[in-house]
């Protein structure tokens, strides 16, 4: 039988066991349309045959085997529409984008950004599911690939991928992921504790049985329906161990138990039987039962003096607590009844860190933003406040009312009057403490949220949903504001509107500056991403004779001198700025007298009706320079900045923040009276460790 035959016929037969009566028609066209692609479709299978270990739907088993077909460029999208499902190959089309990632682990806020990127274009967590078994494949097969290209799989699979499987709680993926990972990154360790687990096997196991014979005594005698195993302690687990100082012999949790039962009532039976037996560990003991992870995961766990003394870490659990522990969220939909992904909906709550994401990406924040909300995640820790109906939700320390009423629905958010805790009215900037319980006062007459909650609110999610809401109100206001500082702009310059917004023109600004229409152009304005002057630059960039558009108009200007001229009307060209000490030269136009031009500027070379000038000796005014500022700063410092240049009794006319790759750079505007005083300023301002590089912007 071929390699793919059997490998097809073992998929289906997966799948029967956790789907029964599942109709597998799907899948099995899905393979024959791969196969007329792909001759060897062994890694896609197994991708397929992983998923079904964590009991993914039919829908997305047969979307696995489909969407390498767009990946390599075999098909299109308009190709399957025409044989699947829009469902299986809306989710095809997701796992498709994800495929194309190129990732970057060189910082730990890339790598948080890149969670957040994988999470963010996915509207169904199916797709992420392709994505992991895809990954597990990767690196099963991690030896064909070269030693350095497959260090960075293996970097991006241990710091990006494996926390999105631990978020969704598929521990099996999760540790897989990690323990191969460890094999290519540190060889060397990741061998050296297998061959330490392989030498203590025998004397591992012998314990690991007379503790189980023991606790198996005592459930017998109480007529309690149970299952217990041996739990193997993951690779990776004990190489972080190691990583933090402890030695392989104190490492307690090597072993391990895990009890299933039939109920809830039945784990804390079994709690307190074992812990009548044998000592437990007070600081050990956890209850994931009645205080669930955020991802769903439910378990007691205690340590306990077990036998020979030995500290044996002891797991409860219900047999579905179990299922979902091992295979994560889709347990939910695959346990007993068979559900399918539609019912993905009860799950909400338990994907609190994906809607958060998600929520993020379509109020579409920006990377400086999503920047900020990994700095504000990185605390000591979590607390847990609850609702008057007894619901948990995990927040950052520090957190508000404010933050609480966003997390559980921005609608309350916007509708909040008030905030009870504890039964006690509070201030709306009180800090929340672990296990508060926590009212939220609404009112459907409520006017929103207020600005001055922004600097309450501790979660930069919960900022970014306030601040969407005062852009969306304002939106209106913005654009009209936006539309009136163009229009005076244009006034001032003596240029025409309806010139400068033909239609040609108007298509070129829009496209320049990635604006869909002129509505969004004037929000644009409105929200200052830029001024009138770079819309006027876009369709008039080097013109010298309106001087009007470009030029700094300074009449009989005394510091520079024309050569056999008087009493000439000298204009300074806004192109390249010359300043006191600058080699210039002097440009007749037709009807505004002389535009002074820095001798290099591209606008006045090859050009004839040029006049010799020269700065005086005596300078008595100052002249507008432009400066750019490279950081290499991934946070904002410009009020740093800003009071460094007023110290030396500089005004700043004018601002342009950017960011390029993850780092602040600056534009600023101002005036000096020489070239000289324009190096002290470099001077000063290189003092600030952050600052790289400074240059002189000219066009």
């Amino acid at each position: 039988m071929e390699e793919n035959t059997y490998a097809i016929e073992n998929l289906i037969l997966n799948i029967n066991k956790y789907l029964e009566k599942a109709d597998t028609s799907l899948v099995l066209k899905a393979y024959n349309y791969l196969s007329n692609y792909i001759t060897d479709t062994k890694e896609i299978l197994e991708t397929s045959i992983i998923l079904t270990t964590v009991y993914a739907d039919i829908e997305t088993i047969t979307a696995s085997l489909l969407y390498k077909l767009l990946t390599e460029g075999k098909v299109i999208e308009k190709d399957l529409l025409e044989e699947f499902p829009v469902e299986i190959v809306r989710i095809v089309t997701g796992a498709y984008k994800l495929d194309k990632i190129i990732y970057s682990t060189e910082n730990e806020y890339l790598i948080e950004y890149y969670k957040k990127i994988i999470v963010g274009m996915t509207e169904d967590v199916r797709v992420i599911m392709i994505n992991l078994a895809s990954r597990v494949t990767l690196m099963r097969n991690i030896k064909n690939k070269k030693r350095e290209e497959a260090k960075k799989i293996a970097k991006e699979s241990l710091e990006i991928v494996a926390p999105i499987a631990h978020h969704l709680g598929i521990y099996k993926l999760k540790s897989e992921l990690e323990d191969l990972s460890l094999k290519v990154l540190k060889p060397d360790v990741y061998h050296d504790i297998v061959e330490k687990l392989n030498s203590k096997k025998k004397e591992r196991d012998d314990l690991i049985n007379k503790m189980t014979n023991a606790v198996k005594e005592i459930l017998d005698s109480h007529s309690i329906n149970y299952e217990i195993k041996g739990r193997s302690k993951s690779i990776y687990s004990i190489y972080n161990k190691l990583d933090k100082g402890r030695k392989f012999n104190d490492i307690y949790d090597l072993f391990a138990l895990r009890i299933m039962v039939n109920d809830e009532s039945t784990c804390y039976l079994v709690l307190g039987l074992i812990h009548s037996k044998f000592k437990p560990i007070p600081k050990r003991f956890k209850d994931f039962i009645a205080m669930p992870k955020s991802n769903g995961y439910q378990s007691l766990h205690t340590t306990v003096f077990g036998i020979d003394n030995t500290l044996f870490e002891i797991q409860i659990r219900t047999y579905e607590m179990n299922e979902v522990a091992e295979n994560g969220l889709a347990a939910h939909w695959s346990y007993k009844e068979n559900r399918k992904a539609d019912n993905l909906s009860s799950t909400d709550k338990k994907l609190e860190f994906f809607k958060t994401v998600i929520d993020n990406y379509q109020n579409k924040v920006d990377t400086n933003n999503i920047m900020l909300e990994m700095q504000d995640t990185k605390m000591h820790g979590n607390i847990y406040v609850f609702t008057p109906k007894g619901d948990v939700f995990e927040l950052p320390y520090g957190a508000t009312p404010i933050d609480f009423a966003y997390k559980v629905h921005t609608k309350v958010g916007e509708e909040m009057i008030g905030a009870v805790v504890n039964n006690k009215i509070v201030p709306l900037n009180y800090v929340l403490e672990d296990n508060d319980v926590v009212k939220i006062n609404t009112s459907k007459s409520s006017t929103g949220p207020k600005l001055s909650w922004l600097k309450i609110a501790k979660l930069n999610q919960t900022k970014n949903k306030i601040k969407a809401y005062f852009q969306k109100e304002r939106k209106e206001e913005i654009i009209k504001y936006g539309e009136d500082s163009l229009d005076k702009y244009l006034r001032k310059k003596h240029i025409s509107k309806k010139e400068l917004l033909s239609d040609d023109n108007l298509k070129k600004i829009l496209k320049e500056l990635k604006c869909k229409d002129v509505n969004e152009l004037f929000l644009n304005l409105g929200n200052n991403k830029f001024v009138p002057k770079t819309i006027v630059d876009i369709i008039y960039p080097h013109e010298v004779i309106r001087v009007q558009e470009h030029e700094e108009k300074v009449r009989n200007n005394t510091d520079i001198k024309v050569s056999g001229i008087d009493n000439i009307k000298v204009n300074i060209a806004s192109c390249c700025t010359p300043i006191p000490g600058d080699e210039i030269t002097g440009f007749i136009t037709k009807n505004n007298g002389i535009t002074i031009h820095r001798k290099e500027c591209s606008n006045v070379k090859n050009v004839d009706r040029l006049l010799e000038v020269k700065w005086q000796k005596q300078i008595k005014n100052k002249y507008l320079t432009k400066i750019r500022i490279y950081t290499n700063s991934n946070t904002s410092n410009l009020t740093d900045i800003i009071n460094k240049l007023s110290s030396n009794g500089l005004v700043i006319n004018n601002v342009i923040t950017n960011v390029v790759d993850l780092k602040y750079n600056y534009v600023l505007s101002f005036k000096v009276s020489s070239n000289l005083e324009l190096s002290n300023i470099y001077k000063n301002l290189m003092k600030l460790d952050y600052i790289v590089d400074i240059e002189r912007v000219i066009k």
